[in-house]
Parts: C-alpha cells; sequence; structure tokens
C-alpha cells in the first residue's frame, strides 16, 4: 500500500516528550519543554512536528537542519560570536545542522518544526 503523500498533522496527542533535546543545556531559568513529533518521511529522514517552550534560556548544540515556523512567543537566538535574531509569531526561520548559541525564550513558544535527520 502507497503512504499518502500529503499528510496532514493531527492535533498534539497528550503524550509529548518532556526531555531536553539532544545537545541542549540549561543555562537560565527553569525553562521546560514539550515535542510532538506528528509525522516521520516514509524513509525516516525528517520528522515534523509541534515544539513549546516556557521562558529561559538554552546553549543549543545543533546537528541537524531545521526548519521553524513560530505560532507564538518570542526567542533571540544568538549564534556563539554571532549576532542575534529575534523571532516570533508568523516568522519562519532555519538552523543550521552546525549552529551553536544560545536560544533565549522570552514569552512561552508554540513552534511548528522540520528536521532533518540525514
Amino acid at each position: 500500500m502507497n503512504k499518502p503523500t500529503a499528510v496532514r498533522f493531527p492535533p498534539p496527542d497528550a503524550q509529548p516528550s518532556t526531555a531536553i533535546l539532544d545537545g541542549w543545556v540549561v543555562t537560565e531559568g527553569k525553562p521546560s519543554m514539550k515535542t510532538w513529533v506528528q509525522h516521520t518521511s516514509s524513509d525516516a529522514s525528517m520528522i515534523s512536528g509541534t515544539w513549546e517552550a516556557t521562558p529561559g534560556s538554552y546553549h543549543a548544540t545543533y546537528s541537524a537542519y531545521e526548519f521553524v515556523h513560530m505560532i507564538e512567543g518570542e526567542i533571540t537566538i544568538t549564534p556563539d560570536g554571532g549576532t542575534p535574531v529575534h523571532v516570533g509569531p508568523g516568522d519562519a526561520f532555519v538552523i543550521e545542522a552546525d549552529f551553536k548559541g544560545t536560544w533565549k525564550i522570552e514569552k512561552a513558544v508554540r513552534k511548528h518544526f522540520c528536521v532533518q535527520l540525514k
């Protein structure tokens, strides 16, 4: 049977992952996060879903490319040694696989994401 080529995300379920993402370390406050993986590509090279986080800061080390569409909240993302980028509701952006820097979550965040795993 063929997989559908267009998939609508189901609503986030009641069982998100609440683990801190690999490569992320809390640097300020007591932020928490929830991750819902709502779709995995047929070749398992991409995941997509919804992510939420409360205010605070993380130092993040990426090993995969990520596309993000912000639904609500505000974040200032500062690459190590780089210029801060402020994002908010309606913004779309990417994080390259070699990113290292700070995510300062200023207002509670809800975003859609797509991560390239391979």
